[in-house]
């Protein structure tokens, strides 16, 4: 999804690192799981978390992560699944928490579905991350002033909203990153349009436990 030099400055923004334990939220394809597998090596552990609330999809994305967990060399990848809210009983502790493209559906119907809210997700997280720990949010931007109104129509969500729901847990922002900014993204189309598709303005928060 990002060239090499952009992955780089992402996983330096997040501070993942020799060692470190990753919980990647939702990991799609596993292409984040990976790449954390190689840093943190054979003293790291990078839990790559499927939520339970779509664990039914068609490609199986349970089953993809155990496969990525047999790949030579992987051996410090676990592949865990429960409800979204349940993160804290199928990982440990973390330095730090990624979620890429992920955040919004915390206000859509699919994982609301068993009842889980941001709020609840957010303290989960910030539970399991350790002190000093990285909470690190990249999202699809909606307009500013937007709030949550495009999370499920665009699958889009206002930065502002995030920080405040983050904040309201206990997080304190740490940084932001401008990397993966597009002032041409009209902010009014979904994600998944052809003419935006890879290339939406995305916010870049990390956020620590105190």
């Amino acid at each position: 999804m990002y060239d090499q030099s952009k992955q780089s400055e992402l996983i330096r923004f997040a501070r993942v690192d020799v060692g470190s334990t990753v919980i990647d939220v939702y990991p799609g394809a596993g292409d984040w799981t990976r790449l954390f597998s190689d840093i943190v090596g054979p003293e790291g552990r990078v839990y790559s978390f499927v939520p339970a609330e779509v664990a039914h999809f068609k490609n199986d994305p349970v089953g993809l992560m155990r496969t990525l967990a047999k790949e030579p060399g992987r051996e410090n990848v676990e592949a865990v699944s429960a409800d979204v809210v349940a993160m804290p009983a199928v990982t440990r502790p973390a330095d730090v928490l990624w979620l890429h493209l992920f955040y919004h559906d915390l206000h859509t119907a699919l994982i609301q579905g068993k009842g889980a809210t941001a709020a609840e997700f957010n303290r989960a997280a910030y539970g399991q991350l350790k002190p000093g720990g990285s909470y690190v949010i990249v999202d699809h931007a909606a307009a500013a002033g937007t709030g949550l109104s495009d999370t499920q129509s665009l699958h889009r969500i206002d930065p502002a909203s995030v920080r405040e729901e983050v904040e309201a847990a206990g997080f304190v922002l740490d940084a932001e990153s401008t990397l993966l900014a597009n002032q041409d993204d009209p902010h009014s189309i979904k994600v998944f349009d052809p003419s935006i598709k890879g290339q939406t303005d995305r916010f870049v928060y990390r956020f620590v436990k105190p």
